[in-house]
């Protein structure tokens, strides 16, 4: 499944949001110590007007997703894919950027996101407010890894988290913390002791300001 069919089942930009900020959330609880690396992120402070959704599975695969007031702009990157611009001399597939809205030029250059001035994407994607749809450049993308990196959002279904995290974390979940989760209903110190009882809610209070999750 390239791009072109996960952005056809992609949500829209406030779902996207909405999922992107509980599963940050998710992760922060089950992680299980302050000193692994997030799998799923969510900084509600990227910017004085944009937020960020990011994800880095530890493999080398990942994406980020901005949001501002003109819409969201979100790069891929599969290093397993055929079309890394590090194996075509640094350079990024043809069309892969191509279309990009002036609103998002500066989310496309974003250091960051970049090794050396290249971006590190194989799929790119964005919406604008005034969109009716979530577009993509012109480009042949059914190696670029989309349906691996974008999966949970398109989904966008507590029960697909479910399978993802007690696969990922190997434990046994109840669904319906998840589910409170998803809903961005208040973090309470029931929710988060019935997901990982190792975890208690004040030890969570820095990274919950930092995603902007409500808590009670």
């Amino acid at each position: 499944m390239s791009v072109h069919e996960v952005i056809r089942r992609l949500p829209d930009i406030g779902a996207v949001r909405r999922v992107s900020r509980a599963l940050a959330v998710l992760d922060l609880v089950l992680d299980g110590g302050d000193d692994m690396l997030p799998f799923f992120a969510f900084d509600s402070r990227w910017s004085e007007t944009e937020e960020a959704a990011l994800m880095r599975d530890g493999s080398g695969n990942e994406y980020s997703i901005v949001f501002s007031p003109e819409g969201a702009f979100a790069y891929g990157f599969d290093h397993d894919s055929p079309i890394s611009p590090w194996l075509h001399n640094n350079k990024l597939w043809p069309g892969l950027l191509d279309g990009v809205p002036e609103v998002f030029h500066a989310a496309r250059d974003e250091p960051a996101f970049a090794d050396q001035g290249v971006p590190r994407a194989t799929v790119c994607f964005w919406r604008t407010t005034a969109d009716d749809a979530w577009r993509t450049g012109p480009v042949d993308g059914a190696l670029d890894g989309a349906e691996y990196l974008f999966k949970l959002l398109a989904d966008g279904r507590p029960e697909a988290y479910l399978t993802f995290a007690e696969d990922y974390f190997d434990v046994k979940l109840d669904i319906e913390p998840i589910r409170h989760v998803y809903a961005l209903m208040p973090l309470t110190e029931y929710v988060v002791t019935s997901l990982n009882p190792e975890r208690r809610l004040a030890d969570l209070a820095e990274g919950i300001a930092e995603i902007g999750y409500p808590r009670s």
